[in-house]
């Protein structure tokens, strides 16, 4: 086997798990009571900070009335608020409320519990061996 196939193998191997991955831990956000497409803007809100409406449609890759009527609900839920920009009254922030981030922490947790519960069923070696395996994954990613 060449090393370009291996390669191409490996990313195809690689694109599949993280595919199934997401999968499985996706089921744990049903527990919040949000839609995938709340959950996501609320994520954003929550580790990008404050954005204008056109910034948060651009990260979700949706359009500005869509995501209006996203935020509109975050906002009845009392999970984000609209802000005013000071010096700009023409100019409205976004952010996520305590509330809201309290509600995509406790989602964080219950994906991560769910790893926690796999992970245990490793062998130590195989723990140090994806553990090393994830410190290759986040520099590839940088």
């Amino acid at each position: 086997m060449t090393g370009d196939h291996r390669m191409e193998e490996t990313a195809t191997r690689l694109h599949s798990a993280a595919i199934r991955l997401l999968r499985m831990l996706r089921r744990q956000d049903e527990a919040s009571g949000l839609s995938a497409p709340r959950l996501s803007a609320l994520s954003v809100l929550v580790f990008a900070g404050p954005l204008s409406l056109a910034e948060l449609a651009s990260a979700e890759q949706v359009r500005p009335p869509t995501m209006s009527r996203l935020v509109e609900s975050l906002v009845e839920a009392g999970l984000v608020t609209r802000e005013v920009a000071p010096g700009d009254r023409r100019s409205v922030r976004i952010a996520a409320t305590e509330e809201g981030r309290r509600l995509l922490e406790a989602g964080r947790q219950r994906r991560v519990q769910v790893l926690i519960n796999r992970l245990e069923k490793l062998a130590e070696s195989e723990g140090r061996a994806l553990a090393r395996g994830v410190d290759i994954l986040e520099r590839v990613l940088r």
